[in-house]
């Protein structure tokens, strides 16, 4: 095992060796606050940001442990890593030009390479020194005489996922197009457009891609929606345009199963008034409390038939996976606290802040579909339908499963957990729930470490749910250095099998994919 001391002797050097870091990433390396971004949370100092000009590469990572040797691939991670210009920061994490990481693993090495989506914000950004649009949380005093904004393809980050589809990978973001980029250089080719008509529309950062690589996604804009079906070959199957059942100002993700599509629609408005004042579209959000969430469910067959449900208020993130037996749907989400409290967090963090009360936790639904009609049915219980949380260390987020049982019936969810980390800002575990029988096992890093989502990847020749390896990114405080952590994810208690560590660290990120070679 790695002493902690030998881990920073090795950084040290590597940093000496790579040369095209940043003053902030050897600032951040010796302990020293960045210029513009001061805080008194050490797991906070990731979120300082970068100046968007760097370049990432490390070949030969220091492996701690030892990887599984069916483990070959990519895993590409997308997050926001730009978070100041000049004297201007952002306030919300939500706004930081996207950074795209590849971890390549083969025959017992990793490469580590990473660039920054150059879209036309960034680009435009760049050329000036300074910030020239508004960000999705953060407003400027003369933002109207920074140039014009005619799309959302304007203020695109790119910041959010990534999508791999027929050779060509993808940085998303819920507001606009996807931008196209060499999955090999992460070089940035430019938007995709799926279909002349459709340019510049919405393009969602959670896409559903089933066993036979059918992809499913949508799109949100002011009262519309679009939905998209795209072929294992890559092209626009069918799609559709429609006004939404209610107005809700921030559609995140969504769920499938074997033939509907799952909606939750939060009670949650855009004060335009506000918008036209000059508030950020973030701050300008309304949380209708005492409204429904509405539950939009679409049949796969035919876009156009439709049900409306609803359910008591709920502000949703983030969906684990969903299956129908013909009667019933079952999904399962994770509920995060209502959106006046939670988009607070989001900004104190970008302050160098630790937010409090921020836990978030599991949820299960069923809906049962009658002959003529709809109605949704909630329950206590893991069996019952939905399942009420409320001790500390099930603080969670970020779902997911193994992806070859998207949209079929499941039994495994995998989450970053908040593990007794006392008042620290973030995750530092995980956690592994049978929705068949309630079992959690759990693993913790302690306090010295901050989480970030893990993927689960099956393992090269397994055919059962959750026969594979959790992989994800972490971050250790003491070394200030990040790391990808393995997993095996049926024993998940035994701890990483191994850690391959960064000589330098990058900012936190939200969702990746791996890509088997």
């Amino acid at each position: 095992m790695m002493q902690r001391r030998d881990l920073l002797k090795a950084g040290f050097s590597g940093l000496a060796g790579l040369g095209n870091l940043s003053l902030m990433q050897e600032a951040l390396a010796l302990g020293v606050a960045a210029p513009g971004f001061k805080t008194l949370a050490p797991e906070l100092a990731p979120l300082q940001g970068f100046t968007g000009n760097e370049v990432f590469d490390a070949r030969d990572l220091r492996i701690e442990g030892r990887l599984p040797q069916g483990l070959k691939g990519v895993y590409f991670r997308n997050g926001p890593g730009v978070m100041s210009r000049g004297q201007e920061r952002y306030k919300h994490w939500f706004d930081g030009d996207g950074l795209v990481q590849a971890w390549t693993f083969g025959e017992g090495r990793v490469h580590h390479k990473a660039r920054f989506v150059q879209t036309k914000k960034l680009r435009l950004e760049t050329a000036a020194g300074r910030f020239m649009v508004p960000g999705f949380g953060t407003s400027f005093a003369d933002q109207h005489s920074r140039g014009a904004v005619r799309s959302a393809d304007d203020v695109n980050t790119a910041n959010t996922s990534v999508m791999l589809n027929q050779g060509r990978l993808y940085a998303l973001w819920e507001g606009g197009s996807a931008y196209e980029l060499d999955p090999h250089s992460l070089a940035t080719k430019g938007p995709r457009v799926w279909s002349p008509d459709m340019a510049a529309m919405p393009f969602s950062a959670h896409p559903k891609v089933e066993a036979d690589g059918t992809v499913w996604n949508f799109g949100s804009q002011a009262e519309h929606m679009v939905i998209y079906q795209i072929s294992s070959q890559g092209q626009l199957r069918n799609s559709r345009v429609f006004k939404m059942p209610v107005d809700s100002a921030m559609v995140h993700d969504f769920a499938v199963s074997q033939r509907f599509l799952i909606f939750l629609l939060a009670p949650l408005t855009l004060d335009m008034p506000a918008v036209r004042s000059g508030s950020s579209m973030l701050d300008a959000m309304r949380w209708q409390a005492s409204d429904a969430c509405t539950v939009l469910v679409i049949d796969k067959s035919d876009l156009d038939r439709h049900w409306v449900l609803e359910m008591p208020a709920a502000m949703v993130f983030h969906f684990g996976n969903a299956w129908d037996d013909g009667s019933q749907i079952h999904l399962d989400y994770v509920e995060a606290q209502a959106f006046p409290l939670i988009n607070s967090a989001l900004s104190e963090i970008m302050r160098g802040t630790r937010p409090t009360g921020t836990a978030s936790s599991p949820r299960f639904l069923r809906i049962r579909l009658g002959a003529s009609g709809s109605r949704l049915e909630l329950g206590a219980g893991v069996n019952a339908g939905r399942i009420e949380l409320s001790s500390r260390d099930e603080s969670v987020e970020f779902p997911v499963v193994d992806p070859r049982v998207v949209a079929q019936r499941y039994r495994h969810v995998y989450y970053p957990s908040a593990i007794d980390n006392g008042e620290r800002w973030g995750f530092n575990g995980l956690m592994h729930l049978d929705i068949e029988t309630g079992r959690r096992e759990r693993f913790s890093f302690g306090d010295e470490v901050v989480l970030e989502e893990h993927v689960l990847v099956p393992k090269p020749g397994s055919s059962k749910e959750g026969e594979g390896w959790l992989l994800g990114l972490g971050y250790d405080l003491q070394a200030k250095r990040s790391f990808a952590s393995v997993f095996d994810a049926q024993a998940l208690s035994a701890g990483p099998l191994a850690r391959v560590w960064l000589p330098y660290w990058v900012t936190y990120g939200f969702h990746g994919k791996f890509y088997p070679s």
